[in-house]
């Protein structure tokens, strides 16, 4: 659409605007409901990196009911943003006890965090009922002068 007709179609319709061609609500502040995704059916993977270094402002547990996955990757390690958020990882439990089936899932944090450790202890009893793995490596990689976890997935 061209710059023209989009400024006329969001003056035309007061209260909308297009956004990537969608119609959005700027009375929402929530940018969780700004885009109207249709309901499917979810979807399985094998492995899902948690969107936004796991932080909460893209990722609640509509995502964990939707996108199934074997494995999901951790990889926030910035405390002043709210990375890992705890919420996030909350809402794997929330979303996951929506799955209607116990498949295997397996939590892989790239890095060891207050956030990770407390939530890992406080919800060990929920991860468990859920099936809910967490792994904890102590392997490191070793390249040139850097040092870091590693973890080996397997398919």
């Amino acid at each position: 659409m061209p710059e023209d007709e989009l400024a006329r179609s969001s003056h035309s319709n007061p209260g909308k605007s297009l956004v990537n061609g969608i119609k959005t609500n700027p009375a929402s502040n929530s940018p969780k409901s700004s885009f109207s995704v249709p309901m499917g059916p979810p979807v399985y993977v094998d492995l899902a990196y948690i969107p936004n270094h796991c932080s909460g402002k893209n990722t609640d547990p509509e995502f964990f009911k939707r996108v199934r996955a074997s494995y999901y990757v951790v990889s926030g390690n910035d405390a002043a943003n709210g990375e890992p958020s705890r919420a996030v990882l909350d809402a794997l439990l929330e979303g996951k006890s929506q799955w209607g089936e116990n498949l295997q899932v397996t939590l892989i944090p790239t890095h060891d965090t207050e956030v990770t450790r407390e939530w890992y202890q406080q919800t060990h009893e929920k991860q468990q009922e859920l099936n809910i793995m967490v792994l904890a490596s102590s392997s490191t990689v070793v390249m040139q002068d850097e040092s870091f976890p590693a973890c080996k997935i397997e398919f």
